[in-house]
């Protein structure tokens, strides 16, 4: 099977993007391992599908593949890469696209500058929707990890995560804390997890230790949780930038209920053909 791809990156979280709307596609999690492998493959977090959408109402469905080979709900930066490459193939002329995950329907707008925002839809805060293990819904909760008691918040952007406040992102115990909290015991599907240093009212860095993936470059529903969990402390404003290792994004929530809006780049690095 031979397969055409596109790499690309928001922010240096990279992505093989895979038309499958125009070529058969038959990927198990095998091949997707070995796609993504960064020796033996073409090398990327995750790999994003392309195809043909089950609802009239979307113009394209989203698949996202972790680099373990795992399918996960959603990818606020691949969700900027899917913009950009439906519209550079010519794959459709619209500015907005409309598009469905398996978290549910999210917009893409290409803007002006070359940047895309994405509606990614209202956070999800009851603790059986993100989902974890809770007695109720609290704007932080005492996590066990490591034979210590953390304060964390809990949300879900399509997909869960965990937000760990710190004081400096540069020496936060990412390595060590990351792989014990995505698969925490009251995790029943894993989570994302960042790590927040609130910088200012509208400035915050931050790390996130991705699931089946390891620390990546940026995370964009990780940048949304942050967010939203600082917003919901009461410690960050309406908009806010968030500061990552590959880069910058900008994200608007206006508060309960509301969609999370996040604007950044997306970039194409090459392309090719692969045969499996």
């Amino acid at each position: 099977m031979k397969l055409e791809f596109t790499k690309m990156h928001g922010l240096g979280n990279d992505f093989v993007v895979i038309d499958a709307v125009h070529q058969r596609v038959h990927l198990d999690p095998a091949r997707i391992r070995q796609l993504a492998h960064r020796r033996v493959g073409i090398g990327c977090d995750q790999l994003l599908l392309v195809e043909r959408p089950q609802s009239p109402t979307a113009d394209f469905r989203y698949r996202i593949f972790n680099a373990d080979g795992s399918e996960v709900e959603q990818c606020g930066n691949g969700a900027r890469c899917f913009a950009r490459f439906v519209h550079d193939k010519g794959m459709i002329d619209a500015q907005r696209i409309r598009v469905e995950t398996a978290a549910g329907p999210i917009v893409l707008e290409l803007e002006s500058d070359g940047q895309v925002s994405v509606d990614m839809g209202p956070p999800r805060l009851s603790p059986e929707e993100i989902p974890f293990e809770a007695k109720g819904r609290a704007i932080s909760y005492a996590l066990q990890v490591d034979g210590h008691s953390l304060q964390v918040g809990a949300v879900s952007m399509g997909n869960p995560h965990i937000v760990v406040p710190v004081e400096g992102v540069r020496e936060a115990p990412v390595e060590r804390l990351g792989p014990l909290i995505e698969s925490h015991p009251r995790l029943p599907q894993r989570a994302n997890v960042g790590f927040m240093e609130v910088r200012a009212r509208d400035a915050i860095g931050l790390r996130v230790y991705e699931r089946g993936v390891g620390e990546t470059l940026a995370c964009g529903t990780g940048a949304c949780a942050a967010v939203v969990v600082g917003r919901l402390q009461g410690l960050l404003d309406e908009e806010v930038v968030v500061d990552l290792p590959g880069g910058r994004l900008m994200i608007r929530w206006s508060g309960e209920n509301q969609p999370v809006i996040m604007t950044g780049p997306a970039t194409a690095v090459f392309e090719g053909t692969i045969e499996l």
